[in-house]
């Protein structure tokens, strides 16, 4: 879930830039966000927690420059992105680590590459790795070294790039809520890491280590779809 506040005085503003959030999550098919909004940085203050804020300059005490200052020394990591028509502030920015910093009235292609940027930060500061209960003990598992994942029976056997195999007792339904938007559950007994894939072809995925595993029939349009979309993502 991406929380997402908007914090300005102005509320045709706050309705522009929900209109763009609903625009750009929507061309990029994402449904797991939340949007809240404030009308003044002591409302913003009284909540917290957001992954990232677009936040106003030009406010009553405190300003956006302040507001922004008291959230980093409450140490809130939040990105902030600035939206004000002072072109001059642009360095004042820095100083509170704002992560950008856009001009009113907003251009919709500059908000896509701020938001493109956001994203692919905030997938980087999420969770990146996978702990597994082995006997009495646990292994910690990348997910980018994780190729794909196969159930047998009653056990999980991930397959990694190195190409050992760790496997642990689990259900892939269990696996799949603690994996994120890179695998793909390409047959009701497999996940795949769409950064290996190259190709889906004849009920089978080809892997970039030359291995191949089975696709469902019904699922090889969605996978072939699902790395579209990924590769596209990388590529931004």
């Amino acid at each position: 879930m991406i929380k997402v506040a908007i914090c300005d005085d102005e509320p045709l503003m706050v309705q522009e830039l929900a209109g763009h959030l609903t625009s750009y999550m929507r061309e990029k098919q994402i449904t797991a966000y939340s949007v809240s909004s404030f009308s003044n940085g002591r409302a913003l203050l009284e909540g917290g927690g957001f992954d990232v804020i677009f936040l106003d300059i030009q406010m009553e005490s405190p300003d956006g420059m302040e507001t922004a200052k008291l959230l980093r020394r409450r140490e809130d990591h939040s990105l902030v992105v600035f939206v004000t028509v002072l072109k001059e502030c642009v360095f004042d920015a820095f100083q509170v680590e704002a992560y950008d910093y856009l001009i009113k009235p907003l251009d919709s292609a500059r908000f896509h590459r701020t938001m493109d940027r956001v994203l692919r930060f905030l997938e980087r500061r999420t969770a990146k790795d996978l702990v597994i209960q082995r006997g009495t003990g646990c292994e910690v598992v990348l997910l980018s070294d994780i190729v794909y994942c196969e159930v047998l029976g009653r056990k999980i056997y991930l397959h990694k790039s190195d190409g050992t195999v760790s496997d642990y007792y689990d259900k892939l339904e269990g696996l799949e809520r603690r994996m994120d938007g890179r695998f793909f559950k390409c047959h009701r007994s497999y996940l795949v890491n769409l950064d290996y894939v190259r190709g889906c072809r004849d009920g089978q995925v080809l892997l970039s280590q030359g291995e191949r595993i089975p696709a469902s029939r019904l699922r090889e349009r969605e996978l072939t779809q699902a790395l579209l979309r990924h590769m596209k993502k990388r590529e931004i």
